[in-house]
């Protein structure tokens, strides 16, 4: 299966931390990131798939109810995808924002970057 850098973005945040469910979440996972994937958050580095899934089940038990929402549209330069999101409780506004940047390679994504511009960050 071919993925553009826009589809890698696209289900980096809603397939991958959008997802309640860990089958289907886990299932994304291994279709959006190489094995060796490094995952850099402002305070931890995230290194390998499986850490990585265990990061994002973390955040998704600190406020199950809240979703992330994409914050306009997926930027592309070459082999790198820009994100902007909105986190927060569905149908409220946003209490968290930020972006994820991401390289891409062989249709994955190797190395994700997180940045939290406003509002609180978690933990």
């Amino acid at each position: 299966m071919t993925s553009t850098v826009a589809d890698l973005m696209r289900r980096n945040l809603l397939d991958v931390f959008n997802e309640p469910d860990p089958e289907r979440r886990n299932a994304a996972i291994a279709l959006t990131y190489s094995q060796d994937v490094v995952w850099h958050e402002p305070d931890r580095v995230v290194r390998g798939r499986e850490a990585l899934a265990q990061r994002a089940t973390e955040l998704r038990a600190q406020v199950p109810d809240w979703v992330y929402r994409p914050d306009g549209p997926v930027s592309v330069n070459d082999d790198l995808g820009h994100l902007g999101f909105q986190y927060g409780p569905a149908g409220q506004p946003p209490v968290v924002t930020g972006m994820d940047i991401a390289h891409c390679k062989d249709d994955v994504i190797v190395e994700l970057y997180t940045f939290v511009s406003g509002g609180s960050q978690l933990s």
